[in-house]
């Protein structure tokens, strides 16, 4: 049984900031071709910070790993900066399994998703920590 969740439209922009291109290659296609969202993408938290202020994104999908404090000054960035503070953060990562929700209510993010994820279901996995609605579609 193959189960495929399609999510709700509504012309959302995701903010993907990744240091891979080919992660960011895969989360992009993903995010746009099942989830139909606009997707702008950036290398670097510095890219991020000034893609977050120009591109007001609904949400920002960060990729973290445990040596990379510079995703947590990127977050503390975005959380005291008027303009891009109410933007909801999903984190993905491979290595971070150490975050518990602590931690997450403590810089504000909304979930993580670990690595290696199902590219079929990750829109749903990010519009379900974001409370967006999406409907399951069972084939």
């Amino acid at each position: 049984m193959n189960i495929v969740k399609e999510v709700n439209t509504i012309s959302k922009t995701i903010l993907l900031i990744d240091d891979e291109l080919n992660v960011r290659e895969i989360v992009k296609l993903c995010l746009q071709d099942l989830a139909g969202w606009n997707v702008v993408t950036a290398d670097s938290p510095l890219e991020g910070l000034q893609s977050a202020v120009r591109d007001s994104p609904d949400a920002i999908v960060l990729d973290i790993s445990i040596h990379d404090t510079a995703s947590f000054e990127l977050i503390n960035k975005i959380r005291n900066n008027p303009e891009t503070q109410a933007i909801p953060v999903v984190l993905l990562s491979a290595k971070v399994r150490w975050l518990n929700s602590q931690i997450l209510r403590q810089y504000e993010v909304a979930g993580l998703i670990l690595k290696p994820f199902d590219p079929v279901t990750l829109p749903a996995q990010i519009a379900t920590l974001l409370g967006w609605d999406f409907t399951s579609l069972i084939n």
